[in-house]
């Protein structure tokens, strides 16, 4: 291999550094090296610092271009040259080269640290526990055997002692998350349940799919969170035990419905006074002047026919734009 680089030197100096870059990778590797011998590798090959990072997996690695270990609580620039550990992956392998476009070593550096860091991570740390989803179904399945939920949570990378949650996308396949979710989670409406065990995981998984009841769009007609953590609805999860999803909603959701329909900015404006801590913080929510959400309210109070700045006539209006949520899902 070294004369190859040397031969190939001498007719295209990148390929050269190229081969030569392959090859103490390949090295590293074979003698079983660790994360942070991986990262140190890239940023001295680079000439600039590298690092590594996986959130799901808890591991943030950062290595000067002179071999030193310096971690930052700085997020790296998206300008950075970088590379994802897997496809579709957010754990990623980053060169801090800011100063001009990444050459091509530097996409051989990448390629081959990455590479490397990913299989110390699978032998290490277990696999990102989202890659099968037939094992994903069965971990999740309560009537699946105890045995065969568990084999099925190793092939995941997750040990029984493990504390994990289950993820309920809209629209999307189930998945687990061990460690922070939010390092994790899709994109769009999600319902999040809490951390348990690994066997309680169906249990998970129920209160995953109750809490994305509760989710929303996000937008002027849908307002409302697009992420619901199960564990933090508390009381407000016994609703969904009566909604049912496609039922004739309940009086005061079908006069939100209405009004909303005659009026576009109704209920942005009402999700912002339940959702905050004033009248003041709505109207800055919303940007809108403190008065114009007073005549806003007023003509919202004509529209539903109950009070909205009284302490009952809030929680009132609370709950019929969760119950309409839940209506509706």
């Amino acid at each position: 291999m070294k004369e190859l680089a040397g031969r190939l030197t001498a007719l295209d100096p990148d390929a050269g550094a190229a081969v030569r870059v392959i090859a103490y990778f390949d090295r590293l590797s074979e003698a079983r090296a660790g994360l942070e011998a991986l990262v140190r590798g890239a940023a001295v090959l680079a000439g600039v610092p590298a690092r590594l990072v996986d959130a799901e997996r808890r591991v943030q690695v950062r290595v000067e271009a002179d071999g030193t270990r310096r971690d930052s609580g700085v997020p790296p620039d998206p300008g950075w040259p970088t590379t994802a550990l897997a496809p579709g992956g957010a754990a990623a392998l980053w060169l801090e080269r800011a100063e001009a476009a990444p050459s091509v070593v530097d996409a051989v550096i990448l390629e081959r640290a990455a590479g490397a860091v990913r299989l110390v991570l699978d032998r290490t740390r277990g696999r990102a526990p989202v890659d099968d989803p037939a094992l994903v179904e069965t971990v999740l399945d309560a009537t699946a055997p105890e045995a065969a939920r568990l084999h099925a949570a190793r092939g995941l990378g997750l040990e029984p002692t493990a504390s994990a949650r289950a993820l309920a996308p809209l629209g999307g396949r189930p998945r687990i998350a061990a460690g922070r979710a939010d390092a994790v989670l899709p994109a769009g409406r999600v319902g999040v349940g809490p951390a348990v065990p690994v066997l309680d995981l169906p249990r998970s998984w129920g209160d995953a799919r109750t809490a994305l009841r509760f989710t929303a769009e996000g937008t002027a007609q849908d307002p409302g969170p697009k992420i619901v953590y199960a564990d933090e609805l508390g009381g407000v999860a016994l609703l969904a035990d009566l909604v049912a999803p496609g039922a004739e909603p309940p009086p005061d959701v079908r006069a939100l419905e209405a009004a909303g329909a005659a009026t576009p900015w109704l209920l942005g404006t009402l999700h912002a006074v339940v959702s905050t801590a004033s009248l003041r913080a709505a109207a800055a929510e919303i940007n809108v002047h403190h008065s114009t959400l007073q005549d806003r309210l007023s003509h919202a109070e004509h529209l539903l026919g109950w009070p909205l700045r009284t302490p009952q006539g809030r929680l009132r209006l609370q709950l019929a734009l969760t119950m309409r949520h839940l209506a509706r899902s």
